[in-house]
């Protein structure tokens, strides 16, 4: 979205900064998302006020990762934000351990790699500083398992309080298929907001 002047928002992304900081709010949030579970809404939704309030975001912007339970999507109405579309990122399980657990990390300077998709020069080992790659503790079999568990539990209620949200004509819904390479889901989501040929 960047080439299209659209800020990609990743809550994951400013948990990991936050956590990589040292802040408070990040050592809180850190003990919950090592445990599988999602972090407090009050906690998402200040990040996130705070995010879409800046300059870059005057034109719209992308939430990935955002909203994950239906309080936080009333949270974000009632902070007066308006969503236009929602895409549905729809992957098997099996799929999602695959991506997931095969992400390994150069810690120091955020590159990262995946054992098939992606894999270092020398297994094992950062392209550039020949320094071990480390398995998040976000990326693990246990934590996955445990995030598919809440996603199940409190995430895919959603689907259904959007597509009804769609059907009254209030915002716009679609489901992707997210086993198809990046670019092309990429492209999809261009295509969906009629963002081809744009700068």
């Amino acid at each position: 979205m960047k080439r299209y002047g659209i800020p990609h928002i990743s809550t994951g992304d400013m948990l990991r900064a936050a956590i990589k900081a040292g802040t408070e709010m990040g050592k809180k949030s850190k003990v919950v998302i090592d445990a599988g579970q999602l972090v407090s809404d009050e906690v998402i939704i200040s990040l996130v006020k705070e995010r879409i309030h800046q300059d870059d975001c005057e034109k719209g912007f992308l939430l990935d990762g955002f909203p994950r339970t239906i309080p936080q999507a009333n949270g974000l109405k009632n902070i007066g934000v308006m969503i236009d579309y929602v895409f549905e990122l729809n992957v098997a399980d099996s799929v999602i351990i695959e991506r997931m657990s095969g992400r390994r990390a150069h810690l120091v300077s955020g590159r990262t790699y995946h054992v098939v998709y992606n894999p270092p020069q020398v297994e094992g080992k950062d392209d550039i500083t020949g320094e071990d790659l480390v398995v998040r503790d976000d990326d693990k079999i246990e934590t996955i398992l445990a995030r598919l568990g809440v996603y199940y539990a409190q995430t895919v209620s959603l689907i259904t309080y959007y597509k009804n949200k769609a059907q009254m004509g209030n915002i716009n819904y679609l489901t992707l298929d997210s086993t198809k390479p990046v670019a092309e889901v990429s492209q999809d989501i261009a295509n969906a907001l009629g963002l081809i040929g744009s700068k």
